[in-house]
């Protein structure tokens, strides 16, 4: 190894450990400054130039992504995730038909609008909800965290690493849909069965009446928003560019007698974070070192359906999904069946994050304003919900992208 190379693996190392963790020690820095700082440490110690780092830097994903949060800050604006809240208490009568309302809202509205904003919106809704029935909120976000990232699997716009893989495999839209949708169907039954059986006290007898909050909605901005929506879905479904017709929807959106500051409130610090680990993994590349890792794990990664899901749900624990689809994407379009390999990437990176509360950022996100509204949810307990729902859905996944893919 040359000496580039070991100043190149020491950075990313460390980059990617803080991006596991979250945190520097004694130093106030999240997953974006961490991300940010190890990109420009790179550029800095010559491992890859500036030209080099702007080049790796997926600007197709970024905007995606940044289109996807436009249309999320109108259905919050437009308070249509508290409709949906409300018709979930309405419905549910019993524990468990309330917990299941809550995987499929969470699930479904993670397919079309991504994982992340769906936990960001429902948290504090589901607290608020079973505080007001007396219940114990913890097995419910447990299910709203699981069935954010299973429901995620379905779609390239589910979640941010399903977006990168969308934009590098150029897997039409409703091809993703058809091949992962079965998958993440399955895996939301399993994740109810699982909460059920981990939480059996929590899920007996029936629910109190409570009065409904108040969940009018603002009409006329979602309604416009709504057939916008409808429409990208009709854009995506018929093979039009993902990307291009996201942003032509947000732009639209943007179009508002509301205030700028509102329409944009969305999250800059993942787009920042996204950027950042672009450049990152663009240096793995550019040294070499990314063709050494690869060569040492041939075997396993060109093995088929189950050694690469295993190897990417391992990695995705180590450093995190989005992380470990970077540093695998340039190995997948030299596989004998590219789609199923990118298909199986986006299936097993997702699937992995449920493993434990460090596995994705809809789960951290979900713990986090959780922790905010003073209900804890613990990384031990946890794992009677996280290993079983993980194991079983990937066990899931494989099977059926050995049979179809």
């Amino acid at each position: 190894m040359t000496s580039i190379e070991l100043v190149t693996a020491v950075i990313v190392l460390i980059t990617y450990a803080g991006v596991a963790v979250g945190q520097i020690p004694r130093l106030r820095m999240n997953r974006a400054t961490i991300a940010l700082v190890g990109a420009a440490a790179l550029v800095l110690s010559g491992a890859i130039t500036e030209a080099q780092g702007l080049a790796a830097i997926d600007t197709g994903t970024i905007l995606l992504l940044a289109a996807m949060m436009v249309i999320n800050v109108n259905l919050r604006l437009a308070r249509f995730f508290q409709w949906v809240s409300n018709r979930v208490l309405k419905l549910a009568r019993t524990p468990r038909v309330l917990l299941a309302l809550v995987i499929v809202a969470s699930g479904v509205l993670s397919a079309v609008f991504l994982n992340d904003p769906i936990c960001i919106m429902f948290t504090p809704l589901i607290i608020d909800l079973t505080r007001r029935l007396n219940r114990d909120p913890v097995p419910y976000l447990i299910g709203l965290a699981t069935a954010a990232n299973v429901g995620s699997t379905a779609t390239i716009t589910g979640n941010p690493q399903n977006l990168i893989i969308g934009q590098s495999s150029g897997i039409p839209y409703l091809t993703f849909l058809a091949y992962l949708a079965p998958v993440a169907i399955i895996g939301l039954a399993i994740c109810w069965v699982v909460i059920v059986l981990a939480y059996r006290d929590e899920f007996r007898g029936t629910l109190p009446a409570v009065d409904l909050p108040n969940g009018e909605v603002f009409s006329p901005l979602l309604s416009r928003t709504m057939v916008i929506v409808i429409g990208l879905m009709v854009a995506f479904l018929a093979g039009l560019p993902v990307v291009s017709s996201a942003c032509v929807a947000a732009g639209f959106l943007l179009i508002s007698r509301l205030k700028p500051g509102k329409l944009l409130d969305i999250d800059w610090q993942l787009l920042a974070f996204f950027a950042g680990l672009f450049v990152v993994t663009g240096a793995i590349e550019v040294t070499g070192l990314s063709e050494q890792l690869f060569a040492t794990f041939d075997s396993v990664l060109h093995g088929g359906v189950a050694p690469l899901s295993l190897a990417t749900a391992a990695l995705s624990n180590v450093v995190s999904n989005v992380p470990a689809v970077l540093l695998l994407r340039p190995e997948i379009a030299a596989m004998p069946n590219p789609q199923q390999a990118w298909l199986t990437l986006a299936m097993s990176s997702t699937l992995a994050g449920n493993l434990t509360l460090l596995g994705s950022a809809a789960t951290l996100i979900v713990v986090e304003l959780a922790a905010f509204k003073g209900v804890r949810v613990d990384f031990v307990p946890y794992l009677r919900v996280g290993i079983p729902v993980t194991i079983l859905t990937l066990l899931v996944g494989i099977a059926w992208l050995s049979v179809v893919g």
